[in-house]
């Protein structure tokens, strides 16, 4: 079977739920469909709290999904012995891929320049000069092929966070908030958390109440752009008695008002389409120009792959590896994938594994769902739990979860 048709079918067991001539399976069809191209510049769960969360040791090896690639490249900065990645999106993968050549083959301002500002003319003759001969066949054929008008490797010169799904719903997110004469230079400039909060209410909060906000936010394809498929919408919803309106709301909320905006890089994303330029700027832990080396020395240890979590850990040795995210890819899985999945997951653990995930809705998914016998070898750690929700500057899910290997 060839390898694109391989990626499809990964794509369509992991979204597709209903029967393909209805309305639910149409929806998931166009979901997956637009999944297999870019989806995420920049992954949007916090990896500061993942880490917090999983307290990585040096030596320890872990398991993730990749998405953007900046959860798996953080995870670097506490030197782990391996980090085995894989995600459904071969889009995905080849960042990720160019990440990992950048933190080993470029200077750190070129890697800085390349990553964190992500705009500047020269990125895409750097490609050419140094990064191209250090990919395999696949990330350069991604790379230097054509998107609608140019080749891949330009959106390097014209700022890659404001391309791929999630880039354009913000672009159009930033459409709907001119509509409403909403400028958000003022937020970017706040210096204390009351002023954000202030904004926040006079500016952003209206926006929930304009009927074009309401009309489209209450489409689940709307929502694609965030990456979230049908299933994951309805969990949303249900967190709000039906309505996505005051869920999004509240998490809107704490982006722009429960953390510093200038410790938040998300906000910045979201509110700039860019990160901040002034020195000392918040960007992700492996961008911090004092990780640098620390990247670079174990960027080697990464593996990046295209294919489902299940498959991969399927391959691995039992009692193999110590820490798994898998990000709110369990939102979108089937009672029998979920237990595809923790079989592996526990056959794998070595004794004091941890589990993080998250959920768009509050609650744990997992609980009458695994089964028993799987879910009783590990403890949840509430406490931990509770933590990773609240610190996670992203702020767009329900609930933060980590588990513990008991035996």
């Amino acid at each position: 079977m060839p390898a694109a048709q391989t990626m499809q079918d990964q794509l369509g067991a992991a979204v597709h739920q209903n029967a393909a001539l209805t309305r639910e399976g149409l929806l998931e069809r166009l979901f997956s469909r637009l999944f297999q191209g870019l989806v995420y510049a920049q992954i949007w769960e916090d990896p500061v709290s993942d880490m917090e969360a999983l307290r990585i040791q040096p030596g320890e090896h872990l398991v993730c999904i990749a998405s953007g690639g900046c959860n798996m490249m953080s995870y670097l900065t506490a030197a782990p012995g391996s980090i085995a990645a894989v995600d459904l999106s071969p889009a995905h993968v080849a960042l990720g891929r160019l990440k990992l050549a950048g933190a080993q083959h470029l200077s750190q301002s070129e890697f800085h320049r390349f990553f964190a500002r992500a705009d500047h003319g020269a990125n895409p003759y750097v490609y050419q000069q140094i990064l191209r001969h250090h990919l395999d066949a696949d990330t350069r054929a991604y790379w230097e092929g054509r998107g609608l008008f140019r080749r891949r490797i330009e959106m390097f010169s014209h700022g890659v966070y404001r391309y791929g799904l999630l880039g354009r719903f913000i672009g159009l997110a930033h459409m709907v908030s001119r509509l409403g004469r909403v400028d958000f230079k003022p937020f970017l400039r706040a210096e204390t958390l009351e002023e954000q909060k202030a904004y926040y209410e006079a500016k952003v909060a209206p926006l929930f109440d304009m009927g074009l906000v309401r009309w489209l936010a209450r489409r689940r394809a709307s929502l694609f752009g965030l990456g979230i498929p049908p299933a994951q919408y309805d969990k949303l919803a249900a967190d709000g008695g039906g309505d996505v309106i005051p869920v999004l709301r509240e998490r809107v909320r704490k982006l722009m008002c429960d953390f510093p905006v200038r410790e938040n890089f998300f906000a910045w994303q979201a509110f700039n389409r860019a990160y901040a330029r002034r020195e000392g700027g918040s960007v992700p832990p492996y961008l911090d120009p004092d990780a640098f080396e620390t990247v670079r020395s174990h960027a080697p240890s990464v593996t990046l792959v295209n294919r489902s979590l299940t498959d991969m850990l399927g391959e691995a040795p039992a009692a193999s590896k110590d820490c798994f995210v898998f990000l709110d890819a369990q939102d979108w899985m089937t009672d029998a994938q979920l237990n595809a999945l923790w079989s592996e997951v526990t056959r794998t653990a070595r004794p004091g594994a941890r589990v993080a995930f998250r959920t768009g809705g509050i609650p744990d998914i997992l609980p009458g769902r695994v089964n028993d016998d799987v879910l009783s070898r590990w403890v949840y750690d509430a406490d931990a739990s509770r933590k990773g929700f609240e610190s996670d500057r992203s702020a767009i899910y329900g609930g933060f979860h980590l588990f513990r290997f008991a035996s």
